[in-house]
C-alpha cells in the first residue's frame, strides 16, 4: 500500500510498539486475577507517593473495577482525600523479554464506612469475602482501621514484552 501525504509518496508506518505488545481485555482480567500486589500511586502535597497494596480485580461492564482496602489514617488516605485521583500499576517478569504489566488510572470512591466496623453493605459483602478467600484462607477480616476504595479505571494501559518475541 502506498500513501501519499501532502503530495509525498511514503510508505506505510509500521505498527507501533505498543499497540503490538498490549494485551486485550482477557489478557488484562486474566493477568490481574493472577497476580496479587499492586503499587498504588497518589498525589501528595509534597508529590508523588507510591505504595504496594493488596487488590481485587472484579470485572465488569467496559472496564471492571479494581478494589484496595487501605488503613484510613495513612499518607496515602489522606492524599484520596483530598485528590481522588489515582495510578495503578500491576507489574510481573524478571528478565526484559518476561515483562509484562497493567496500569490503571481514574479517581477512587469510598465504599462503606470510614474506618470499616462491619455493618451490613450489600456492595462489600461479596468483595470482603473474595478478598478473605484470595489473601486470608477466607477469613473476613474487619479490624475497624481500614476502609475500601473502588477504582473503576478511566484509562487501562497493558504491556506483555513477551509478544515481542513472538512477532
Amino acid at each position: 500500500m502506498i500513501l501519499i501525504y501532502g503530495g509525498a509518496v511514503t510508505a506505510p508506518k509500521p505498527q507501533r510498539r505498543a499497540r503490538k505488545i498490549a494485551m486485550t481485555p482477557e489478557e488484562v482480567a486474566a493477568f490481574l486475577d493472577a497476580e496479587r500486589t499492586c503499587r498504588v500511586a497518589t498525589n501528595g502535597t509534597n508529590g508523588p507517593h507510591a505504595t504496594p497494596l493488596w487488590y481485587l480485580w472484579e470485572p465488569s461492564g467496559d472496564t471492571g473495577a479494581l478494589w484496595l482496602t487501605s488503613l484510613s489514617r495513612s499518607q496515602r488516605w489522606a492524599d484520596l482525600e483530598r485528590d481522588p485521583r489515582i495510578a495503578v500499576v500491576v507489574d510481573a517478569g524478571h528478565d526484559y523479554g518476561e515483562l509484562r504489566g497493567v496500569e490503571l488510572r481514574g479517581s477512587v470512591e469510598i465504599v462503606g464506612e470510614v474506618p470499616r466496623t462491619g455493618e451490613p453493605h450489600p456492595e462489600l459483602e461479596r468483595v470482603e469475602q473474595a478478598f478473605a478467600d484470595r489473601y486470608s484462607g477466607g477469613h473476613v477480616l474487619i479490624d475497624g482501621r481500614h476502609a475500601w476504595l473502588r477504582l473503576r479505571p478511566e484509562k487501562i494501559t497493558s504491556w506483555d514484552f513477551r509478544k515481542i518475541a513472538q512477532g
